[in-house]
């Protein structure tokens, strides 16, 4: 077993493709693939699993990689220490619900880190894929919520993917219109206000369950539905009509400038947004400031009175 073929095994998994894993390490297909089948049949796992629609981590693989990156990170923290070799790059990645306060601590990451070179990832994405991306290792966490109507399919999603929710705060639902809606001036919307009116989500792809739901409520009565993919999109068709959504509740400062308000929902149901990672996945440096400065804007700059952040 060697250092390279231990940084062959990352790549691959960071990559998500045996394809794309040889051209950032400038290796052909073939030999990157002999040495991983090589460093499988020494230690006697399978670290990789292989079929038509590419590749995917076995269980063994990402308990190896969690041993794996650790050795790494040692190995090139000696390497700089004492010969004063250029560190490679950081790896660092977000899978995420649609939620600003992410893309938000994302970017005092970058403003705050001292690292001189760096691959971080974020990924607005499907709430399933989200669970994938961090059971998988292709992301260090991902954000999400749980509330009373998903928490049991979420649990056993979290347990066999030997994954860990952790809390960041609890909410309430609000509904989202822009400022000239003929709802925003209502101290509380209930569910009579809003039949009227289209009704915007994200769309879930293939796994489209109401267990995956990304809005904090699920109205069967709605006549009006558009799916959306993207917030950038939800954010024009807001301001644009006469459209709603269901979120947190938290206002990012660009959504309230742009003319969008948020009013509580007549509901008592609570919803937990918080984080996932993997149980067996040391947390890195880099992963530990991101979650403190997760837990620092939402404690210390987004709860005031009842404006929450989508």
């Amino acid at each position: 077993m060697t250092l390279q073929q231990l940084r062959y095994a990352i790549e691959i998994a960071n990559s998500g493709s045996m394809n794309e894993a040889a051209k950032r390490l400038f290796v052909s297909q073939p030999s990157l693939s002999n040495a991983i089948k090589e460093l499988e049949s020494e230690l006697g796992i399978t670290i990789f699993e292989r079929n038509n629609r590419g590749i995917s981590i076995s269980a063994e693989g990402m308990e190896f990689l969690g041993y794996a990156r650790q050795i790494i990170e040692q190995t090139e923290f000696m390497e700089n220490r004492y010969t004063g070799k250029k560190r490679s790059p950081i790896y660092f990645s977000v899978s995420t619900q649609h939620y600003a306060f992410v893309t938000d601590a994302f970017v005092k990451l970058m403003k705050e880190s001292k690292i001189a070179e760096y691959n971080f990832s974020l990924r607005e994405t499907q709430t399933y894929e989200i669970i994938e991306d961090v059971r998988t290792l292709r992301s260090d966490i991902g954000i999400l919520y749980i509330n009373e109507s998903n928490y049991k399919v979420m649990n056993k999603l979290f347990s066999d993917g030997n994954l860990k929710f952790t809390p960041l705060f609890n909410t309430n639902p609000h509904v989202y219109v822009r400022a000239g809606h003929v709802l925003a001036g209502k101290e509380r919307i209930t569910i009579d206000d809003i039949l009227a009116f289209p009704y915007i989500t994200f769309e879930q792809g293939d796994n489209n369950s109401l267990h995956f739901s990304e809005e904090m409520l699920s109205f069967t009565q709605i006549e009006k539905n558009i799916k959306v993919t993207d917030r950038a999109t939800l954010t024009h068709l807001l301001l644009g009509s006469d459209s709603y959504t269901v979120g947190t509740g938290i206002m990012a400062s660009e959504l309230n400038d742009a003319g969008l308000v948020t009013i509580p929902f007549d509901s008592k149901e609570v919803f937990s947004v918080g984080w996932i990672a993997h149980k067996d996945r040391k947390p890195s440096e880099i992963m530990s400031g991101y979650i403190n400065i997760l837990n620092d804007l939402v404690s210390d700059n987004y709860f005031e009175l009842e404006s929450f952040l989508l």
